[in-house]
């Protein structure tokens, strides 16, 4: 694919989601700029609110394969990686595979299980590949995890594992609708279309497995100068030193935000990265890998916050 073509895919992928989803721009361009970087996106906001019908109608844009899991608390790691069962005809162990084994996996409510089953993740992520038996199976391409999760606020929730929460490119923060969207969301009932039925919509597939795989490849162009790698790289560090901050971004923050950088500028019908698109970029990279200290915490100090007083501390390169 031409890198010219990928803002035409970006623009057409938003056009049919919008059919259904109303709103949340933000969100829908976070999610697709993830799918086009083959990054994984951790969703977080109340429930009613459209995290999961978001991917429905993603799954159905694209077509590929796509499998949700319900996380409860009584879910076990072998039912996302699978397991071996004794064929008794056959006189040997058959690998079941899990609904890991997929293109787009939904993780509904990730935080409603234990940690164990969380971390069952944790190879699926970064590797793209599953391990049951110590038998290595690898996983077809393009591959991401989506994870919706209520406020960890919310009763029956545990926290994610932060080796977890580092394997997600973005963290994505969903809000309530404003009055219009409100308005237009009731609009679709009063002429008969009912989310839960998605063929109410008229919503028609327009990319391929193979396409996204081409537009991941294409942006791989985007032209990066050393000045933007200099200030990512100051970035994080002034994350890290940050004085509300008492663990900061990793390494992979740093990476996630260049990969993610390209796609969003090949997404605006750029070859190139500008400072604009790293602040852009930042919050969504960073709000859930900054721990804060807990005095920060109780003067009502918020990651996003953080953010943008490292962002403004931060000189960006001139053009």
């Amino acid at each position: 694919m031409e890198l010219s073509n990928v803002a035409q895919a970006f623009d057409a992928a938003i056009e049919q989601i919008g059919k259904v989803v109303v709103g949340q721009l933000e969100l829908v361009e976070g999610v697709l700029i993830a799918l086009f970087s083959e990054g994984s996106v951790l969703i977080e906001g109340p429930p009613g609110l459209g995290k999961t019908l978001l991917v429905n109608v993603l799954s159905k844009t694209v077509t590929c394969d796509f499998n949700r899991v319900q996380f409860t608390p009584d879910l076990m790691p072998s039912d996302l990686t699978g397991h071996s069962i004794y064929d008794m005809k056959e006189q040997q162990f058959r690998f079941n595979r899990g609904p890991a084994f997929t293109n787009i996996l939904l993780a509904d409510e990730i935080n409603r299980s234990p940690p164990k089953t969380q971390a069952s993740l944790l190879e699926v992520m970064q590797e793209r590949q599953i391990t049951v038996d110590g038998i290595t199976h690898g996983l077809d391409r393009p591959f991401l995890v989506i994870a919706t999760q209520n406020p960890i606020e919310h009763e029956g929730t545990y926290p994610l594992p932060e080796a977890q929460v580092d394997r997600f490119m973005f963290k994505l923060l969903v809000d309530y609708p404003s009055v219009a969207d409100e308005v237009d969301i009731l609009r679709h009932y009063t002429a008969g279309r009912d989310p839960r039925n998605l063929q109410d919509f008229g919503l028609e597939s327009i990319l391929r497995a193979e396409d996204v795989i081409a537009i991941q490849q294409a942006v791989k162009q985007v032209i990066v100068e050393e000045k933007i790698l200099k200030y990512i790289v100051d970035i994080v560090a002034a994350a890290r030193t940050w004085g509300a901050v008492t663990v900061g971004p990793s390494p992979r923050a740093g990476v996630n935000m260049l990969i993610a950088a390209r796609t969003l500028a090949a997404c605006r019908s750029r070859d190139f990265v500008t400072p604009d698109d790293i602040k852009e970029l930042a919050p969504w990279v960073l709000r859930h890998r900054l721990r804060l200290r807990p005095e920060a915490e109780i003067e009502g100090t918020t990651p996003d916050e953080t953010i943008r007083q490292i962002m403004d501390s931060v000189e960006a390169p001139r053009s």
